[in-house]
């Protein structure tokens, strides 16, 4: 049998989803994601976190980037090793003002009706850095050892 750290080490594995851009596929979306990672997750809680971070990371790429049109389709890469789960959510949307939304959010005065979720997933994960205009976001989770 290996030891934790030693079998942490060997932990490799990746996974491309896409998902159509309707709210009624959010929650399947979200559940496939996840019992992909879920194997890896060391606690409850970086389960937890990752999943709450997911789901924000698709309901935003649903809501504003897909405009809820189950034409269209969001692309999902989960990236797993020995250092952190890497999750990428990208859609066909245009994007926003990711600085505006940063600057809002770090102020503690966001007042605009979205935006609150960046706060969020920036609280559960490591890392969460937006590409493309904002139609592409990486959530890093470091692995617990």
């Amino acid at each position: 049998m290996l030891e934790p750290a030693q079998a942490l080490a060997e932990q490799r594995a990746s996974r491309e989803f896409t998902f159509p851009g309707d709210p009624e596929s959010l929650a399947a979306s979200r559940q496939a994601v996840m019992h992909f990672i879920k194997p890896y997750c060391s606690s409850d809680i970086e389960e937890v976190d990752i999943l709450i971070a997911v789901q924000e990371a698709l309901a935003n790429a649903i809501l504003h980037g897909c405009q809820k049109d189950c034409s269209k389709t969001i692309q999902c890469s989960v990236v797993i090793d020995p250092s952190a789960f890497t999750i990428t959510i990208r859609d066909c949307g245009p994007g926003f003002d990711v600085e505006a939304a940063t600057r809002a959010t770090e102020s503690g005065t966001n007042t605009t009706t979205h935006g609150r979720g960046i706060a969020l997933m920036r609280s559960l994960m490591d890392q969460v850095v937006y590409r493309n205009g904002g139609s592409e976001v990486e959530l890093r989770k470091l692995r617990a050892v």
